[in-house]
């Protein structure tokens, strides 16, 4: 990947932004005692795995790309976490 706007035609961007909005949906849907520690954190392990897999494909090589994805893939298992304690609460 060697140019930074060429993240927008990755499949995987993609999926991760539907993610994101996903979860912005879902966490306005949360009651309101958990408006401020979940539903942020959940938000922003969403938008963490999309802006790694960003920032990664900025990168000049697939090494440091390689490594984002890494970042991302914590920020995912992050987020499904966050989901589950939600599923939970209820």
């Amino acid at each position: 990947m060697s140019h930074v706007s060429g993240y927008k035609g990755l499949v995987v961007w993609q999926k991760a932004r539907q993610l994101a909005v996903a979860a912005y949906k879902l966490s306005d849907r949360f009651p309101s005692t958990k408006q401020f520690a979940l539903t942020n954190q959940l938000r922003r392990a969403a938008i963490s795995v999309l802006s790694n897999i960003a920032e990664g494909a900025g990168r000049r090589g697939n090494k440091e790309f390689r490594q984002f994805l890494y970042v991302s893939r914590g920020s995912l298992a992050e987020l499904e976490s966050q989901y589950h304690v939600q599923q939970c609460r209820k």
